[in-house]
């Protein structure tokens, strides 16, 4: 029988992305008030352009914490200090519109309920150590390797804004090769196209790309435009929640409609999306499939959730039947319940909100913990 072949791309973006600001302008605010008020309700979104930060939404706390300043330490822990990228953490200008969460949501929510409806998905599958698909965690990698060549000074002319692509061969559903990079690296004006180039693929790529997938036939694309001077919010307007793609597995999958960054774990959006990724990951580690998908649903002010699927693309060893009997059995799936075991209601998040909120060894991802393969089996 004929071997089925096709290529599948994922991408991922850096801290300085607006995007990514945006997010970790959202999380780093809802640290600040887990960090003094655990049962802090946060529902908090961030707008970034040229010179300007707008932070909106619903947050009711105990506590008071300065949001200007929060905003401006994380656009200085990214690296936006200089007054000519249009967008720095000196001159920012931060307007604030926050108001109370509304009553009719908080009600459902003081019962233990889910704080809103909505689906949710977790995935994992067998193609890499981090049960995560590979193009999303090359993807990841590079960007995250971009970063630490400009923070460490050793390409010292890059700036924070980034994106990066990865193209993988599947051979019968088994990644084979590496068929385009693409990666793009703000940068200094004064740094000519071709220094840029050849540092990027001696620095980055070349670090990064393990020798058993690569090959001499890679469409290699390092700043394909030839010039990447305007970056960051100055260029390019950025929203909390606008690269959920990037924040799960790339595009595999499927994926439900909210985001993560900004939201309490009173918000299924986020919590039952970590629960998902818990699970798959912890049946797929326990063998009882390559591949698994896990879909969550929730009514508003229900504990309960009102479905629960499986989905092992017919790679299971027992059916998606067997194996959802055995998740209601062992997993905890109400919302408090889910906070309680996670141990979601700690300042945790800002670390999420770039690079990915899944494959991460971090001990503060407690979702990403394999302690459940026993009890699965």
């Amino acid at each position: 029988m004929k071997k089925s072949k096709h290529i599948f791309t994922s991408e991922s973006v850096t801290e300085g992305h607006p995007d990514k600001v945006a997010d970790q302008i959202s999380d780093a605010i809802l640290d600040a008030i887990l960090e003094q008020d655990p049962e802090g309700r946060v529902a908090c979104e961030t707008f970034v352009t040229s010179g300007l930060v707008f932070v909106s939404g619903e947050i009711k706390t105990e506590c008071y914490i300065d949001i200007p300043k929060i905003v401006k330490n994380t656009i200085r822990e990214i690296g936006y200090t200089e007054p000519e990228l249009g967008f720095d953490c000196q001159s920012v200008g931060v307007l604030t519109a926050i108001k109370p969460q509304s009553g009719d949501i908080a009600r459902g929510v003081n019962k233990d309920g889910a704080g809103d409806q909505g689906m949710m998905f977790g995935y994992a599958c067998n193609e890499t150590p981090e049960f995560m698909p590979l193009p999303i965690i090359l993807a990841h990698k590079l960007v995250r390797k971009l970063t630490y060549v400009r923070k460490r000074k050793i390409l010292p002319y890059l700036k924070p804004d980034g994106k990066s692509q990865v193209s993988i061969e599947y051979e019968d559903e088994i990644p084979q090769k590496i068929t385009a990079l693409v990666l793009s690296a703000q940068h200094s004006p004064k740094i000519s196209i071709k220094k840029i180039r050849e540092d990027i693929y001696k620095n980055v790529i070349k670090n990064v790309i393990p020798q058993k997938l690569w090959n001499d036939k890679i469409q290699i694309h390092i700043n394909p435009t030839g010039r990447f001077v305007d970056g960051g919010p100055k260029a390019d307007t950025g929203l909390t929640g606008r690269k959920i793609i990037v924040d799960t597995y790339g595009g595999k999958g499927s994926h439900g409609g909210g985001c993560f960054s900004g939201k309490d774990p009173s918000k299924v959006d986020r919590s039952a999306s970590y629960m998902a990724r818990h699970i798959a990951k912890n049946i797929v580690a326990a063998n009882l499939a390559t591949e698994c998908e896990i879909q969550l649903a929730y009514a508003i002010g229900v504990a309960e959730p009102v479905s629960l699927t499986i989905d092992s693309f017919g790679t299971g060893k027992i059916s998606d039947e067997e194996i959802a009997k055995k998740v209601k059995k062992i997993f905890p799936l109400k919302p408090k319940e889910i906070i309680e075991y996670l141990n979601l209601k700690r300042p945790i998040y800002k670390k999420t909100a770039a690079y990915g909120h899944f494959g991460r060894d971090e001990k503060t991802f407690t979702w990403e913990k394999i302690n459940k393969i026993d009890e699965l089996r």
